[in-house]
Parts: C-alpha cells; sequence; structure tokens
C-alpha cells in the first residue's frame, strides 16, 4: 500500500476511534439519544470516508495492474473481487 494513502487512512482510523471512545462516554454519562445517534452518524461518514481512501488505492495499484499486465485469469480474478467488494457496498 502506498505510504500517503496508508498514513491518510491510519489517522482517520485513529479519529475515528477517539470519537467510538467519545460515544461510549456519552452511552455511561447517559447523554440524550439524539446527540448520541448523531456521533454515530459521524462515525459512519468517517468511516465511509477510509473505504474510498482504501477503494481507490484498490482500484489504481491492484486492478489496474491486472488489467495492464495480467494474464486474463487475473483480470477475471481482480474483477470479480471488485465486484463483490462494490456490491457489499451497494447493500448498505
Amino acid at each position: 500500500m502506498d505510504a500517503q494513502i496508508k498514513g491518510k487512512a491510519l489517522g482517520r482510523l485513529r479519529r475515528i476511534e477517539g470519537q467510538v471512545q467519545g460515544i461510549e462516554r456519552m452511552v455511561e454519562e447517559d447523554k440524550p439519544g439524539v446527540d448520541i445517534l448523531m456521533q454515530l452518524a459521524a462515525v459512519q461518514g468517517a468511516v465511509e470516508q477510509v473505504r474510498k481512501i482504501l477503494l481507490g488505492q484498490h482500484l489504481e495499484a491492484c486492478v489496474t495492474e491486472a488489467v495492464r499486465t495480467g494474464s486474463s485469469r487475473d483480470r477475471q480474478k481482480k474483477m470479480d473481487e471488485l465486484v463483490e467488494v462494490l456490491s457489499r457496498f451497494s447493500a448498505r
């Protein structure tokens, strides 16, 4: 994985970890449910951003390389893998 992408993803994941810990405290302190739900929505949005970063990296590095230089079997495997990943995203 590209070092810049890895750093960006790890930074976002660490922020998400902090957000989740904050939500845990909110639950422990009996904060209003609507406030907790808003924070959960923020975490979901942050996770989506990490997902986009990693998907872009995968497309750029793995899929593009397989299409450019791989055998037809390698290309098909990467395309099948990509379809599977995208179908999981659309199921949400």
